[in-house]
């Protein structure tokens, strides 16, 4: 399952070395978060987490690789998507393992584990040691764990403001999809590892890791995050029909979409007529007329519910949230 890497050992005394990694923007009360973590992570025999708090000039890399230089064994990226693509960049290829501590509101990796923004779930999973190995996708020297995007996706993000965001919560994507729903197409092409590229009109391109989207609705069926390829979904919708035929049947789970291609491929180049807004993980990027993604297998430790091999990184995380609901009050109590 693991690609031959070895997870790190266990230390002696039972606990592991951690940090938080926190967008204190992100947090409402950041007193009341460090004593909850911290107390619980004392309950479960862990030592005292170091603590650093993200920036705008440094979202998050800096100080993850300040962490890992520490010695931590776990690193818990506690805010929104940006936090945790910025704790990944410093992760990859190293042994220290991703935790996620979502507080934002799209949170598309904790989406993909079912997380949503329960914080004792979070602690538990990464507590009860659960890991699994990932692959990871790299766009210009920065990396996803989800999926980047070029299109209409990065223009829905554009579109929805951090307020309507903190007030209705992952619906506000909803809002600011709709008003770009009559946009224009645009002209790329695709090209799939070594085989010709295809030439479409599409709204969007999405270049996925894992096939969950805003909301936990999932688009890529067959997309695993450790199998070792990138699934490339293309969506070519013309009208506002033609959209609602689209988001049926991915909310029914029809094996077949309408106005959807999809391929499969390790290196794959979007090329569009003219430059075009780009995402990454929920984070909007610099447009480009390119988007070149290539895939990094088994190269992110993640803490997960569920360690064995699963389509879904899911499995059990509604038994870990009770369980770390336990953690979190047995914490209080003493």
């Amino acid at each position: 399952m693991n690609g031959g890497r070895r997870a790190r050992p266990a230390r002696d005394d039972g606990g592991l070395r951690s940090a938080v990694v926190v967008n204190p923007v992100k947090v409402a009360d950041l007193e009341r978060l460090r004593r909850t973590v911290t107390d619980a992570l004392a309950a479960a025999g862990w030592p005292e987490p170091l603590w650093y708090e993200t920036t705008v000039e440094d979202p998050g890399r800096g100080q993850t690789e300040a962490a890992v230089d520490a010695g931590v064994d776990v690193v818990f990226a506690c805010g929104g998507d940006g936090t945790v693509m910025s704790c990944v960049s410093a992760l990859v290829g190293t042994d220290v393992a991703l935790a996620v501590l979502p507080q934002g509101t799209g949170n598309l990796l904790a989406a993909n584990l079912g997380l949503s923004t329960d914080l004792a779930a979070g602690l538990e999973v990464a507590v009860e040691r659960g890991r699994r190995l990932l692959d990871v996708g790299e766009v210009d020297g920065r990396y996803f764990t989800v999926m980047a995007g070029m299109g209409f996706d990065a223009q829905m993000l554009a579109a929805t403001s951090e307020a309507t965001k903190a007030r209705i919560g992952w619906p506000a994507y909803v809002v600011g999809a709709a008003r770009h729903l009559r946009d224009r197409p645009m002209r790329v092409s695709i090209r799939v590892d070594d085989r010709p590229p295809v030439r479409r009109r599409a709204r969007s391109v999405l270049v996925a890791n894992v096939g969950r989207l805003q909301g936990g609705i999932r688009l890529l069926t067959e997309a695993e995050p450790d199998d070792g390829w990138l699934d490339v979904a293309v969506l070519t919708p013309r009208s506002l029909r033609d959209w609602l035929s689209l988001g049926w049947a991915v909310i029914r789970r029809r094996g077949r979409v309408p106005r959807m291609e999809v391929f499969r491929g390790r290196r794959v180049l979007v090329t569009a007529s003219r430059a075009q807004p780009r995402e990454l993980d929920g984070d909007l990027i610099a447009p480009g007329r390119r988007l070149r993604a290539v895939i990094r297998p088994k190269s992110l430790w993640l803490c997960v519910p569920q360690p064995e091999r699963a389509r879904d990184l899911a499995v059990d995380v509604d038994r870990a949230a009770e369980r770390g609901e336990e953690l979190v009050e047995e914490a209080r109590r003493e």
